[in-house]
């Protein structure tokens, strides 16, 4: 069973900057894609941002241009970089994981962390 941590969630001004991560328990090379996903209090659960095993990435409209995310297979972990920061981008954020590569197309992935909050005060 795959187990991923976050860490890095905190409380920051709007404009400012939080650098979440993600540590896989396994070879993140296993790992295909990784990704961010973000769910606000009475909303869904929304996709923020994916990476695949080649360095692809995709984001969700809402992020684009601010949030990064990033791997380094060398330390198993995932990384969200988040600047500008936006009273909208206050959430749980959560760390997934899947194995199914090319076949996976956004739908919910298989590993998950259990989150960590992040809050932005206008």
């Amino acid at each position: 069973q795959v187990q991923l941590v976050e860490s890095g969630g905190g409380l920051v001004q709007a404009g400012g900057s939080l650098r979440l991560s993600c540590a896989a328990s396994e070879n993140i090379f296993s790992l295909n894609p990784l990704g961010w996903y973000r769910q606000a209090s009475g909303k869904q659960r929304e996709l923020v941002a994916v990476i695949t095993s080649s360095g692809s990435t995709s984001y969700a409209d809402s992020v684009k241009g601010r949030f990064t995310i990033s791997r380094d297979n060398a330390k198993n972990t995932v990384y969200l970089q988040m600047n500008s920061l936006k009273p909208e981008d206050t959430a749980v954020y959560y760390c997934a994981a899947d194995k199914r590569g090319s076949s996976w197309s956004k739908v919910p992935m298989d590993y998950w962390g259990k989150g960590t909050l992040v809050t932005v005060s206008s």
